[in-house]
């Protein structure tokens, strides 16, 4: 593979640092977590529809990026797939923003529909972009700054995502109805774009393809040989849906503590700024450690620290115990999906980089619908501190498998690249 020269090279991680700042901004103001689902809310008492919300884009994310993954790596030029298909996950904040202005006249259950329909698209919008997305970051970026560049872009994305949904609350309290809902839809729309601009500048070189290149293996016989043949691969997934269940109780932390401990909701909201703040700059410390030392290793340690959060859970006699689970979770969720991107992308060869890719993160789609509700039902039926320990069981067999039986993957390193 052609690498970007040093100047392309601090290019590019200019413009899509910018790329992901202006999109986590643009998130902030139309958030899966919480704008999105009080707009559902106004709508509908029902729980089941406002948790769709954030179910429907992490299936949309997760899902399609498998089933792409054979046309990608026959591209020698992955930008112009990611331009096109990245337009279906910014445009549809701009149909919810009509939906939320026009919602008095239309009616809720057309509102609903139209909502539903607008996410759908959103999310299998996401999951068609994913795929290009990681691997043209993967073939624009020096492979030993990839964890680095990720932690810096997700800081970035953090940092404005906080301040956009900051915003976006000031935008709701001072407009009745769901005229707050439309501006604060129209404002993601508008940074999201911001974002795609920048994305656009991205330089790309062509990679060649031979014109028989994989044209003979179906999807599924590349699928059969990869689980034959590439057994740490296997481990590594293995243990990635582990850690995923290990992440399950992460949702139910906060509730259990305001419902059984008493915390305020002004000691809550505190605790949001702490896991915002971790995360920020477990993104920037972890990516620098990851490319310096082991990608493999700070997964390790992400698995642990979900273990520790959970265990710190279920011990918690009051409060106060909560402020080092919220970090520990903090750390957790970035070296699972921060540094989840880069070694994903050491896996095969460049061509074979879309299936691991793809596989790496459709296979979790099912763990990512069904480990909510598990959580859920083990708080209900049960308690929440038997969720938590379970979770941290799972949290514990992952950290095993990622130690003893997950290898780094081979190692496509360059020397050091100086970016300043």
């Amino acid at each position: 593979m052609k690498h970007s020269s040093q100047s392309d090279l601090k290019h590019n991680v200019l413009v899509n640092i910018l790329d992901g700042g202006f999109f986590g901004l643009g998130i902030g103001f139309g958030s899966f977590t919480t704008i999105l689902p009080l707009f559902i809310s106004t709508m509908t008492d029902s729980a089941i529809l406002v948790g769709l919300v954030p179910a429907i884009h992490n299936m949309g994310w997760l899902l399609p990026q498998l089933f792409t993954s054979k046309t990608i790596g026959r591209l020698p030029l992955l930008k112009p797939l990611v331009i096109l298909n990245t337009i279906h996950e910014r445009v549809p904040f701009l149909i919810l923003a009509l939906i939320a202005w026009k919602l008095p006249q239309m009616g809720t259950t057309a509102g609903l529909i139209l909502t539903f329909l607008a996410l759908t698209w959103q999310g299998i919008g996401s999951g068609l972009t994913a795929n290009p997305w990681q691997n043209m970051i993967g073939k624009v970026i020096r492979p030993d700054f990839l964890a680095t560049f990720f932690g810096l872009q997700s800081a970035a994305a953090n940092l404005l995502s906080s301040f956009g949904a900051f915003t976006a609350g000031i935008i709701l309290d001072r407009n009745n109805g769901t005229q707050g809902f439309a501006l604060s839809f129209l404002a993601a729309f508008i940074f999201m774009m911001i974002s795609w601009f920048f994305i656009r500048q991205t330089r790309e070189q062509p990679t060649p393809r031979s014109e028989n290149q994989d044209q003979q293996t179906s999807l599924w016989q590349s699928i059969r040989e990869i689980f034959v043949n590439n057994k740490p691969f296997i481990w590594f997934l293995a243990s990635r849906l582990l850690y995923y269940l290990g992440m399950m109780a992460f949702a139910f932390f906060i509730v259990y503590a305001v419902r059984k401990l008493g915390m305020s909701e002004i000691e809550a909201g505190v605790l949001t700024s702490v896991l915002l703040i971790t995360q920020m700059a477990a993104n920037l410390i972890l990516g620098r450690i990851a490319d310096k030392w082991s990608r493999k290793g700070v997964i390790e340690v992400g698995a642990i620290a979900a273990l520790a959060s959970c265990v710190l859970a279920w011990l918690a006699p009051n409060t106060i115990w909560f402020y080092p689970v919220i970090i520990l979770e903090g750390i957790a969720n970035t070296a699972f999906w921060t540094i989840g991107f880069p070694i994903l992308l050491e896996f095969g060869s460049e061509e074979q980089r879309p299936m691991f890719v793809g596989l790496g993160n459709t296979l979790v789609a099912p763990v990512a619908i069904l480990s909510p509700i598990l959580g859920g039902w083990l708080a209900d039926s049960m308690s929440y501190p038997v969720a938590f320990l379970i979770s941290a069981i799972f949290g514990l067999a992952a950290a095993v498998i990622l130690h003893f039986f997950v290898t780094d993957p081979k190692s496509r390193h360059k020397p050091a690249v100086k970016i300043s």
